[in-house]
């Protein structure tokens, strides 16, 4: 294996991260409008703690290399979600950029889930919490 590929699995584990553990900061800073948001789509305000312990939890989880099958797997089904309830809105009747924009968001989250997906098949790759219990184990 390549120093590239050796590294590649990090780097894309904190650029996946990244998304999910900023947008659950942004959350606690902003969690009055968040909630209202939340209550204009019709999802109960009340979730917003589980949103931003599923974000900022998974988040950090999936940078560290901890469990990682399981958090991408759920991190991949929250995203879809939240994409499903936040972003592909065909019955609003939004035309335009709007519409657009809209998709776009969507479409990111298909993406994301995507990656996800990709690390739940081929696990946490180097520099992980999870591969190095792996490493000492196999060192005994």
């Amino acid at each position: 294996m390549t120093q590239f590929q050796t590294l590649a699995a990090p780097i894309g584990r904190f650029m996946l991260a990244l998304i999910f553990i900023m947008a659950g900061a942004q959350k606690i800073t902003g969690y009055a409008g968040t909630q209202a948001y939340m209550d204009m789509m019709g999802v109960p305000g009340a979730l917003l703690p589980l949103v931003i312990l599923t974000e900022l939890g998974g988040g950090i989880a999936l940078l560290l290399g901890w469990q990682v099958r399981i958090v991408a797997f759920l991190l991949a089904g929250f995203t879809l979600l939240s994409g499903l309830v936040f972003h592909f809105l065909p019955s609003l009747g939004m035309e335009g950029m709007e519409a657009q924009t809209q998709m776009i968001s969507f479409m990111k989250n298909v993406s994301i889930a995507g990656g996800m997906m990709m690390i739940v098949a081929l696990g946490s790759g180097a520099y992980s919490i999870g591969n190095r219990r792996t490493s000492l184990q196999s060192a005994e």
